[in-house]
């Protein structure tokens, strides 16, 4: 079985909310988003929401529709700009919205998706509005965080810890601990499932820096090295950086701002040579360890089980 099964029917009805919250008066302004979102995606932050929603014993689907659909409206919306501050070709195998639509254009569309987010958000109480803007500000934290550190060979773990938490981890948190609030869950256990999404994002993020190394361009829809190209500070660029025989080699790649297609190839080749993708692995699994940890709150259900598959699947990725 797919981690998202027990929670199939929901997701679909999530899907429909999706659509119906980018329909808009400005024809242009619903193509790009819909450009964004027809992409596809893994849609683990809505899945997180409602998996925690049933976790701890929610039962009516209308509650959480909405706000797990706002959760993906908004990775909607950072993907947008994160593909404008990062200058990305791709997005998911499309043409990044910027690229096809024009900067100013796509700025407009990525404060649209935030606007509609809040507003689904905003029909509940302030509890929730809170957690959501917790994620966001981090996320916006985290950014600017990422840019102050590029081009750096000599970043440091904790920093690097410190960007992926607030750029990938805290809206997985927010998606765990909203979908357990708004399930009536007990206060330890909605405290438990939000440190179980911070973890889970923390592995996420780790393997997604992995597979932009080592992925099959294909099945990730952009190709491998950029990070490298843009200089962005990842677990195994740095750990490979460090390394003994090539360290010196890839870091003067590394730290050049405009960077060859033959270069990009050398320094990948080079990080391959190195146990750097092993080590990130490990790093992964220390924090997929965590968050299975704080599942122990809940009782055993078909829900636990797919949040304890969607683990496995994180650290099993291939895309």
């Amino acid at each position: 079985m797919s981690w998202d099964t027990p929670i199939r029917k929901e997701l679909d009805l999530v899907e429909e909310e999706i659509w119906k919250n980018v329909d808009s008066k400005q024809a242009l302004l619903m193509d790009i988003c819909m450009h964004v979102i027809g992409a596809g995606g893994k849609r683990i932050r809505p899945g997180l929401a409602l998996l925690a929603y049933k976790a701890v014993g929610g039962k009516s689907a209308p509650n959480i529709i909405g706000i797990a659909a706002a959760f993906e409206l908004i990775h909607s919306a950072t993907l947008i700009h994160d593909d404008i501050n990062d200058s990305g070709e791709l997005r998911r195998g499309r043409v990044a919205a910027y690229k096809k639509f024009g900067v100013q254009k796509a700025l407009i569309a990525g404060d649209f998706l935030f606007v509609r987010s809040f507003r689904l958000g905003g029909y509940w109480n302030q509890k929730v509005v809170e957690i959501i803007s917790e994620a966001c500000t981090a996320t916006a934290e985290s950014e600017i965080l990422q840019q102050a550190y590029e081009f750096d060979p000599n970043t440091r773990l904790e920093t690097y810890l410190k960007i992926i938490e607030g750029k990938t981890a805290m809206s997985m948190w927010a998606a765990c601990k909203v979908g357990a609030y708004l399930g009536e869950g007990a206060q330890r256990q909605i405290e438990h499932i939000g440190q179980f999404g911070l973890n889970v994002g923390m592995a996420f993020q780790i393997v997604d820096d992995m597979l932009d190394i080592n992925g099959n361009v294909k099945d990730l829809g952009k190709p491998k090295g950029v990070d490298l190209t843009d200089g962005k500070p990842t677990l195994p660029l740095m750990i490979a950086m460090k390394d003994k025989k090539v360290g010196k080699r890839l870091s003067a790649i590394f730290v050049k701002e405009k960077k060859g297609k033959e270069e990009v190839e050398e320094a990948l080749e080079l990080v391959l040579r190195t146990d750097a993708l092993e080590r990130s692995h490990k790093k992964a699994c220390g924090f997929a360890d965590k968050a299975l940890d704080h599942l122990s709150t809940i009782k055993d259900s078909s829900y636990k089980e797919s949040m304890q598959q969607l683990v496995e699947s994180i650290l099993n990725r291939k895309m």
